[in-house]
C-alpha cells in the first residue's frame, strides 16, 4: 500500500521577533538582582507616532529589575523603557516600585494584577513581572534554600513537587529521585483531578 504524499511545507518569512529573557545577578551585598527584559524588532519599516521605525530597530525594548532578598523579598524595583512606541510609554512615575514588600512565592502574580493592571502601569512589564517567581526560583536553586509557602520543618516536601506533569508524586521522576513523597500511580490517568488553585500555586 502507497504512503500519503505529504504536502509541502509552506515557506515562510520571518516579520517580527519578541525576545524575552530573565537574568539573575548576585550583588556583594548578600542580595540579588532579577532583571527581565522584553524586546519587540520587526523585519519592515513601520510608522508609529507619525515617525518611520526602521526594519532592525526595536518597537519595545523595556527592562524591569527587582531586587530579593534570601528570603524571594522583594526590596527595591524599578523599571527602565529604551525603545517604545509613544513618547509617554515610560511615564508612569515608575510605578513598579509598588512590588517592594511582595514575596515572590507567595501571592504574587495576584499582588501584581491588582497593583499594576490595567491603566495602571505598563502592559509589557508588566508581563514581564509575572515571569519573576519562577525566574527567581530557577536562578537561585542551589544557592539559597527554597521552601513551600507553607513549609513546616526540616521534613516538608520540596517546593517544586507536584506542580507539573514531569513531578507529579504519582509520576516516575518523584518515585525515583523523592521516593519519600511518592504515591501510587492512578490505575487511569483520567481519575488524577486537577488540583484546585491557591494562593501558593499562583507562584507556579
Amino acid at each position: 500500500m502507497r504512503e500519503p504524499v505529504s504536502a509541502p511545507a509552506p515557506s515562510r518569512r520571518l516579520v517580527h521577533r519578541r525576545s524575552v529573557s530573565v537574568e539573575c545577578y548576585a550583588r556583594d551585598d548578600g542580595l540579588w538582582d532579577l532583571q527581565a527584559e522584553l524586546r519587540d524588532v520587526k523585519e519592515r519599516d513601520v510608522v508609529l507616532s507619525e515617525q518611520v521605525r526602521p526594519a532592525g530597530v526595536p518597537v519595545h525594548d523595556m527592562l524591569l529589575v527587582v531586587t530579593i532578598d534570601d528570603g524571594f523579598n522583594i526590596v527595591d524595583a524599578r523599571s527602565i523603557t529604551l525603545f517604545s512606541p509613544y513618547a509617554t510609554c515610560g511615564d508612569h512615575d515608575d510605578v513598579y516600585r509598588r512590588l517592594i514588600g511582595l514575596n515572590l512565592t507567595r501571592g504574587f502574580r495576584r499582588a501584581v494584577r491588582e497593583r499594576l493592571g490595567g491603566v495602571l502601569a505598563c502592559t509589557h512589564l508588566t508581563e514581564l513581572a509575572q515571569l519573576l517567581p519562577t525566574s527567581a526560583i530557577q536562578g537561585l536553586a542551589g544557592l539559597v534554600p527554597i521552601a513551600a509557602p507553607d513549609a513546616d520543618g526540616d521534613d516538608a516536601m520540596p517546593f517544586h513537587l507536584d506542580r507539573c506533569h514531569a513531578l507529579r508524586l504519582d509520576g516516575l521522576a518523584v518515585a525515583e529521585f523523592y521516593p519519600q513523597w511518592a504515591k501510587p500511580a492512578a490505575a487511569d490517568a483520567g481519575d488524577r483531578h486537577p488540583q484546585p488553585v491557591t494562593q501558593e500555586d499562583e507562584t507556579s
